[in-house]
């Protein structure tokens, strides 16, 4: 339904922007929260911020979650009807350096939006969390109802906690709340410390590039457009509460004790992290400098998404090939930097 009203955390981000973008174009309307952090580039963030300011259905504030009495201020001003969380300190590799950064903006952050989301209260919150809580699982792909309990970084284990978090307030207070764990997304827009990133700017500038576990590594690679469009239809695929549930969906993670789940949100394929190099080298038309590196501490060898519980949900499924992804990352790159 057009002009309800989204508060999303993020929409300077890589994902937090492709879903602002998304649901203006349906005539929501959305107020952005952003701490417009320097952990990248923050004239990339400044420069999506822009773009979505042109349309008239967005208002933004920059602040941090951790600011409280900001982000108490600015929800009770803008009374939204859906919170969508998607800020957090991103970054699996950059977890073994600042932990601390994890703590502060994944877990008090967290806090900060569940309790203003209780306070309001809305309609449904949604909050991220990665496919990275499934840790040391090796029987894949990966489903929801899986234990995870067997997290490699401090990364992932904020992620975790906010799972928890997010289940005893939907308990406590009614709250109807769905976590989804995202797997490896990619696309235009995308985050200079992510691979396909780091992995084009150094084959145009002919620098190396670093493949861990000599390249021996498979990822469930999942457009953003895609991600996002799940991520919209599950707006609309509240959770209800134990004793209002009429039918019962195959493989659903519902709680038994609250309007409560998890869904992933994958392509449900994994990709030799070899074959996602050579599709980038196609695409620019020249040969990567390989730098091949050991396994890096808190990486898994692989992840893959069971997509089939979004599919009950909402009748979709992310299916865009990796190498037609790949394609419109690297023209968006070339437009960007001129390269």
């Amino acid at each position: 339904m057009a002009g309800r009203r989204v508060f999303i955390t993020g929409t300077a981000g890589f994902i937090g922007f492709h879903l602002a973008r998304l649901l203006l174009s349906e005539g929501f309307r959305v107020h952005g929260y952003d701490g417009m952090t320097d952990y990248y580039d923050v004239r990339l963030k400044q420069r999506r911020h822009s773009m979505l300011a042109q349309s008239e259905g967005f208002s933004s504030t920059e602040a941090m979650l951790q600011d409280m009495e900001t982000l108490e201020r600015t929800i009770e001003e803008f009374r939204p009807d859906i919170i969508v969380h998607l800020a957090a300190q991103a970054g699996v590799r950059y977890s073994l350096e600042k932990p601390r950064a994890y703590i502060d903006s994944n877990i008090v952050g967290t806090f900060n939006v569940m309790e203003c989301a209780r306070a309001v209260p809305v309609q449904h919150l949604l909050m991220a969390s990665t496919s990275s809580v499934y840790g040391a699982n090796e029987e894949m792909p990966f489903h929801e109802t899986d234990k995870a309990d067997t997290p490699l970084t401090i990364y992932a284990a904020t992620k975790k906690a906010t799972e928890a978090m997010g289940h005893s307030y939907a308990h406590i207070y009614g709250l109807p709340t769905t976590m989804f764990r995202f797997f490896t997304v990619y696309g235009p827009w995308g985050r200079p410390d992510m691979a396909l990133f780091k992995f084009t700017r150094g084959i145009l500038e002919g620098t190396p590039i670093d493949i861990y576990n000599h390249g021996e590594m498979w990822r469930d690679f999942t457009y953003v457009d895609d991600l996002v469009r799940g991520i919209r239809l599950l707006i609309d695929a509240v959770p209800p509460l134990p004793g209002a549930r009429e039918t019962e969906v195959p493989g659903d993670s519902l709680s038994p004790a609250a309007p409560f789940r998890v869904v992933n949100i994958g392509n449900s394929d994994k990709v030799r992290l070899l074959d996602f190099v050579d599709a980038i080298e196609q695409e620019l038309g020249a040969k990567a400098i390989r730098n091949y590196m050991p396994m890096q501490t808190g990486d898994v060898p692989a992840t893959w998404a069971n997509a089939d519980l979004i599919h009950a949900l909402t009748g979709y499924k992310p299916n865009t090939p990796f190498r037609e992804g790949v394609a419109r990352f690297v023209a968006w790159y070339r437009d960007y930097y001129g390269a």
